[in-house]
């Protein structure tokens, strides 16, 4: 198995793979030690009729540029097949800014094609390729050189085996005419948007079972300098603060760096230096907050009042068109979702597109009254009302 190591050979191979009308893709990397990911392999292959189609790309070689490898990620000429892109397109896009187009992602295409919710890899070599994987290596470090041949064979099966996945999927979406319902899943991994942390918007991912708006806009301040400490150092935001001293924080106010030694929750390198002082500043900054800019919390008086029978219509009906359609139940819609179109809520993922055209019409007509359900041996029927 070839192992690329400069940037002359993987122009090579890219020229070679750009001639092809697609190549898959994958990567090895860390990201337990840092805030970004960390890349420490890249797997290349395409339908070839030699041992060169298929390659490991060494990125921690001094000196090898991955430029060749973009040009052929903004080739359109040829696809991109990934397995549970997100990831690894996060790596491509924070390190070149470049999304590779067009996209193919086997695991939202096999969705679609009926294979289950979140199905993994490993499931579909042995489904498809017929194969079986040696995952002994999974969760070795990447970073260590030089590589077992251990550790290459299971990285490269990561990409030749996704070959035969591949054309198996495309040609059973072709066939059924859903390739566009996975065109529809891509345009969210190609979208730049995904891939961005913005600090402003961290706040978010704090999970709060308070209202307050003073609170929250502490809240969004200390996330917010967490999120900024974190990017500019690469360390994870967790070894910053963890969100329970977060919350700790929010609550306490603590207004001076004594006010920190009191807290519980807060690690010692925490309370002192550039983080005692970040922190200091967020309290101080939230406290200031105009209540015209406090975060928008929901609160319980602003929750839609949910129709429980309704909603348990619309669960009978998504499993019932899940199972008609060959599709996972959660990748048409979640329990939330079916509470909000039971609430009145009008503007969700499950009544557009593809989604809508599989559940969203009937769903809608249930709430209107104007459809029923029954049962016929095992199945559910939708029995339109005159």
């Amino acid at each position: 198995m070839k192992t690329i190591t400069t940037t002359q050979e993987l122009a090579d191979f890219c020229q070679a793979a750009a001639q092809t009308d697609y190549v898959t893709v994958d990567t090895e990397f860390l990201r337990e030690r840092t805030y970004f990911s960390k890349l420490c392999l890249i797997q290349l292959a395409y339908r070839g009729d030699g041992e060169t189609d298929a390659v490991l790309v060494d990125p921690l070689v001094e000196g090898l540029s991955l430029e060749p490898l973009y040009e052929l990620f903004r080739d359109t000429s040829t696809v991109k097949v990934f397995h549970a892109a997100r990831q690894d397109l996060e790596i491509f896009y924070v390190d070149g800014e470049v999304i590779p187009e067009p996209l193919f992602d086997t695991q939202v295409a096999a969705m679609v094609c009926g294979f289950g919710e979140q199905v993994g890899y490993e499931t579909l070599v042995r489904k498809i390729a017929k194969q079986s994987l040696d995952k002994t290596s999974r969760f070795t470090d990447w970073s260590r050189r030089p590589l077992t041949d251990a550790q290459k064979t299971y990285a490269l099966a990561d990409v030749t085996h996704l070959r035969d996945i591949y054309e198996f999927l495309a040609a059973k979406l072709a066939k059924t005419g859903r390739d566009k319902w996975v065109a529809e899943e891509i345009r969210v991994l190609t979208n730049p948007e995904t891939y961005r942390v913005e600090p402003e918007d961290a706040w978010k991912r704090v999970k709060t079972r308070t209202n307050s708006g003073k609170f929250m806009a502490i809240v969004r301040e200390l996330a917010r300098f967490r999120e900024e400490y974190a990017q500019t150092r690469n360390i994870p935001r967790n070894r910053v603060f963890k969100d329970d001293a977060l919350l700790e924080m929010a609550s306490t106010k603590p207004a001076s760096h004594k006010d920190l030694g009191r807290s519980r929750l807060l690690l010692r390198e925490a309370r002192k230096g550039d983080i005692a002082d970040g922190i200091l500043a967020a309290v101080k900054a939230g406290l200031e907050a105009d209540p015209a800019t406090y975060p928008k919390v929901q609160n319980g008086n602003d929750k839609v009042q949910v129709n429980p029978a309704l909603a348990d219509l619309l669960r009978v009906l998504l499993k019932a068109k899940s199972e008609e359609a060959g599709v996972a139940p959660k990748m048409i819609a979640n329990a939330a979702e079916l509470d909000a179109i039971a609430a009145g809520e009008r503007d969700v993922p499950s009544l557009k597109g593809w989604r809508r055209e599989v559940f969203g019409e009937d769903a809608l007509l249930i709430c209107e009254g104007k459809v029923a359900l029954g049962a016929k041996g095992q199945k559910v029927k939708v029995i339109r009302l005159s």
